[in-house]
């Protein structure tokens, strides 16, 4: 499967740059030996706030800490299960790729999954997987705490992924590091937000 060849030399390349220390705020982070990680954080903003960020495809590029995301533009914010977006992505290995994302579960202000399928790709190697979902999945859980506070908790699961893709990201810790940036930019650009205007406004 090239995609997971693409990836896991991906991954290889770019894992130590990724590294960074815990900062205050995080909750917990969790390592899996069954194929689903996910990492928690508190950020200081009510959770419909931080719930409307995360179902706008468009604004994903903004806080993704894996740096493979380019381009979102041109998505309707997620409203429910079916909905579907797509997303330009890069990285070194693979050059210039899209994926298609499924939303698979959808709970207002709470939960939104998706799973993606490659619809794009930049590499002749990459074509054949094209129209072919891997069984992984993205997501974000939340939790209000209070008026103004929101437990944030971004989950990979590749339960249903073949082996050979398990293999290559360590059943999903290797993406651990990219998801503790996802979420430290995440605050970071909700807190701008709010000190410039107070309700979340677009990062155009």
């Amino acid at each position: 499967m090239s995609f997971t060849n693409g990836i896991r030399l991906y991954l290889r390349r770019e894992i130590e740059a990724r590294e960074r220390q815990k900062n205050q705020g995080w909750r917990t982070m969790t390592k899996g030996r069954d194929g689903t990680v996910s990492v928690t954080r508190r950020i200081e903003a009510p959770v419909d706030e931080v719930f409307a960020r995360l179902i706008d495809p468009s604004r994903h590029p903004s806080f993704d800490g894996s740096g493979m995301l380019r381009d979102g533009s041109g998505n309707k914010p997620v409203t429910a299960i079916g909905d579907v977006f797509t997303m330009k992505m890069y990285n070194d290995e693979m050059g210039d790729y899209e994926m298609r994302n499924y939303v698979v579960e959808f709970l207002f202000n709470r939960r939104i999954v998706w799973e993606p399928e490659m619809s794009a790709a930049s590499r002749i190697e990459d074509l054949g997987d094209i129209g072919n979902r891997a069984g992984h999945r993205w997501g974000y859980e939340l939790e209000s705490e209070g008026p103004n506070a929101t437990i944030v908790t971004e989950i990979f699961d590749c339960t249903q992924a073949p082996e050979e893709l398990r293999a290559a990201i360590d059943n999903g810790n290797r993406w651990l590091a990219s998801m503790t940036a996802t979420l430290e930019r995440l605050d970071e650009l909700i807190g701008i937000a709010k000190s410039q205007s107070g309700p979340i406004a677009s990062d155009a």
